[in-house]
């Protein structure tokens, strides 16, 4: 097949080649929980949709400095861990996780950060609702910051 006429417009050439290049591209990345695969005996890795929110479940627990020639790396958020449980310390957990997540994961739109205070647990659960560019679908991440102490 070489034409294709849609509308007033005629497309001409190899519409095979055109289909291969538009083909999403696949994501993968490491799974931290190292599940080991029971006939290859070879770590799972994650792919596309888990592997973003893989990624996005690390940046949000990652805090500045931990990794290695990146020091802005991460969202600091256990640094508020022990600020007075009030509206400020919510907005700061919010400004965090925005902040890392548009600096540092393109692949994702951020359409809203959920906080609750669960101070009778001394934690914080964070929700975090975004829709991952690529596959056009909404997916969320949910992590619980607790203090150990």
């Amino acid at each position: 097949m070489t034409g294709l006429y849609t509308g007033d417009k005629q497309i001409s050439g190899n519409l095979e080649q055109a289909r291969i290049v538009s083909k999403k591209k696949p994501w993968r990345d490491l799974d931290l929980s190292l599940k080991i695969h029971p006939i290859r005996k070879d770590i799972i890795p994650l792919k596309d949709d888990a592997a973003i929110k893989n990624a996005v479940k690390n940046l949000l627990v990652s805090n500045f400095f931990e990794r290695p020639f990146q020091p802005t790396l991460g969202a600091n958020l256990r640094g508020l861990l022990f600020e007075p449980a009030d509206a400020i310390t919510k907005l700061d957990l919010k400004q965090g996780v925005a902040r890392v997540l548009g600096d540092h994961e393109p692949r994702i739109k951020v359409l809203n950060i959920n906080i609750t205070d669960n101070s009778d647990t001394n934690s914080y659960i964070i929700q975090v609702n975004f829709l991952i560019k690529e596959y056009d679908s909404a997916d969320s991440v949910e992590i619980v910051l607790r203090r150990l102490r």
